[in-house]
């Protein structure tokens, strides 16, 4: 066992260094990088608890209890660094770590003890300072709670935020996020059974994981870094809502609740989202006449790396008006809508006896979709079927 917490310590230790020894970093690299430090401090504190040389070092007694709250501000923080949103670091961040901060100084009390009381307190199960650890603990586990929500529900506004942006979003899926609350999440249930071994065991795995999945992640460990040229172009093409929409509302477009209650809970969440749009019902339907027109004509969709902003550009509109039509008029996201029409076009393709020749694979490609997972769950998506059944049952066979 203690290798085990040993090589966790190490590793955390390694992937920190690593991050901030690679070439161009970035902010979430570096936040990243910090956090694992923590959480290697943390480990080890742990690990020389369990193993009794806690007490050969009497100072670092007591600077354990703070840590957990520690945990909650960084995940969040990187979600946030990640997904564009911590442009650069601010003092209003720093407020995450007030409770982490107010934790210590409770403690100085403690810190400045003799070794010797201070291992009598510890070894009488914190003796004298039960109020503390009461307060200190009930505020681990709501800082827990709170920050996984909080970063889930980033994770999920980001997620719909590049689906209204780009028509392939597989460089730019931010599911690393996901995993990573998932397994604080887990840890956090350890926390609230207090479970120590399982809790300290637990987050062994989570290094391993960030080490395992961080080095296959492109965006985080490796040179080759355009996860913050991404950000930054969803951040320059969508907007903060209170940006997108105009204050003014035109006669042509009133606020209707009656109406509003008729349709269903979706298209409720759409006409909320534009009701003070500044695009006008005719403006749109012009709009999206045009769409159409441009669409059959030049099938921009079968450019696998179009974006809501470019096809903006093609019909000499704002990025904004665009999506709002889209929405309103199709029923779908920018992505859904562009994978729908992809999915039509294989259609065709496949129905005409002279492309039998070429490889399912390469149709795909042909119509937009850049790598054969994306192309096979989306094809189910929109017909129910994967491409496979749907050649069986229209009875086509393609080259290999």
């Amino acid at each position: 066992m203690d290798i085990f917490y040993i090589a966790g310590i190490s590793l955390s230790f390694f992937l920190g260094i690593t991050l901030l020894g690679k070439r161009n970093n970035s902010l979430p690299d570096r936040i990243l990088a910090l956090w694992l430090f923590v959480i290697g401090f943390h480990l080890y504190l742990f690990y020389a608890f369990i193993a009794g040389k806690i007490f050969n070092y009497p100072w670092l007694l007591g600077v354990h209890f703070p840590l957990p709250l520690l945990h909650g501000p960084f995940l969040y923080l990187y979600a946030l660094a990640l997904t564009g949103k911590l442009e650069k670091p601010e003092m209003k961040y720093g407020l995450h770590f007030i409770p982490a901060i107010l934790s210590y100084l409770y403690l100085t009390s403690f810190f400045i003890l003799p070794s010797s009381e201070k291992i009598e307190v510890f070894r009488n199960k914190g003796a004298g300072y039960e109020t503390f650890l009461l307060i200190n603990n009930s505020a681990i586990m709501i800082s827990g709670i709170s920050y996984v929500v909080l970063t889930a529900l980033l994770q999920r506004r980001h997620r719909r935020n590049i689906m209204n942006e780009f028509s392939n979003t597989e460089k730019i899926n931010l599911d690393w996020i996901l995993y990573l609350v998932y397994g604080i999440a887990l840890i956090w249930v350890f926390v609230i059974l207090s479970k120590d071994d399982l809790i300290f065991g637990t987050a062994v795995l989570f290094v391993m994981f960030i080490g395992y999945f961080g080095i296959r992640q492109v965006g985080i460990f490796t040179p080759g870094n355009n996860t913050q040229q991404i950000q930054e172009e969803i951040q320059e093409t969508i907007p903060h809502e209170a940006e997108k929409m105009k204050d003014e509302r035109t006669p042509d477009h009133p606020e209707n609740p009656a109406s509003i209650l008729e349709t269903n809970f979706e298209s409720v969440h759409v006409r909320k989202k534009y009701l003070k749009s500044g695009l006008s019902p005719e403006a749109a339907a012009e709009l999206h006449t045009r769409l159409i027109q441009l669409i059959n004509n030049e099938k921009v969709f079968c450019n696998s790396e179009l974006t809501l902003s470019e096809l903006a550009r093609k019909l000499g509109t704002h990025p904004n008006y665009l999506s709002q039509v889209i929405n309103e008029k199709e029923g779908k996201n920018f992505f859904d809508y562009i994978n729908t029409l992809r999915t039509e076009e294989f259609k065709k393709l496949i129905a005409n006896p002279g492309n039998r020749k070429f490889t399912l694979l390469s149709l795909a490609f042909e119509c937009g979709f850049n790598s054969k997972s994306s192309f096979n769950k989306y094809f189910k998506k929109v017909t129910g079927q994967s491409p496979s059944e749907y050649l069986h049952q229209m009875n086509v066979e393609v080259a290999a």
